[in-house]
């Protein structure tokens, strides 16, 4: 666990996590449609999500790392080529539209249900994290399972601390933003930019 790059784990996960995907443009919906409480317990459902996702990834994953030196380079390079299929295609979308209607009579509970059921149940997410969580254990992990818990877990508390305040001042500024659509278009190709950059030094980079 100790010998994961968390520098730069960290940052990849920060450029994925603002990225303007179903998460956040729910969380940002709950915030501009209910109000500020709203939006941060729709941030907690996510991260409360994610942890599913980081439990399975962590079985499957770390059963195929410790099995097969040649598995775990397929399985590299698949990852490579997904996050640029994901980053061409977060570059190339056009703006996402949020649904701003008035949803104060769904209740807190609802709310934080909705956004579990929201993460947990997206096979893109296990998918995403069947890709970019390897990318960051080293070939000659001694205990890839643990890392791969480990950065799941970190990835699901960085969701929370990015997207509280999102949802939090999506109630706060909501004029602002159906104002300012084109503000989503540059954090997507930022986070796109971001994860081309990931893949290529990927594809670049000695095996063990």
């Amino acid at each position: 666990m100790f010998d994961i790059p968390w520098l730069l784990f960290i940052a990849a996960s920060l450029a994925v996590i603002i990225s303007p995907g179903q998460d956040l443009i729910m969380v940002m919906s709950r915030g501009l449609g209910q109000g500020s409480k709203a939006g941060v317990i729709a941030a907690l459902g996510i991260s409360i999500g994610l942890m599913g996702h980081t439990i399975l990834a962590a079985l499957g994953l770390g059963a195929i790392l410790t099995t097969s030196e040649l598995a775990f380079a397929i399985l590299k390079y698949i990852g490579a080529a997904y996050l640029f299929y994901i980053g061409i295609k977060l570059i190339l979308s056009g703006s996402h539209h949020l649904e701003t209607e008035d949803n104060s009579d769904k209740s807190v509970k609802r709310v934080f249900i909705e956004g579990t059921l929201c993460n947990i149940t997206n096979p893109k997410v296990t998918l995403f994290f069947f890709a970019f969580l390897p990318q960051f254990i080293p070939a000659n992990s001694e205990n890839p399972t643990l890392g791969i818990f480990a950065m799941g877990l970190c990835y699901a508390c960085l969701t929370f601390i990015l997207k509280t305040p999102v949802g939090f001042f999506a109630g706060r500024l909501s004029n602002w933003f159906k104002q300012n659509p084109n503000f989503l278009n540059w954090v997507f190709k930022f986070s796109g930019f971001t994860l081309l950059g990931l893949g290529i030094r990927l594809t670049l980079e000695e095996r063990g």
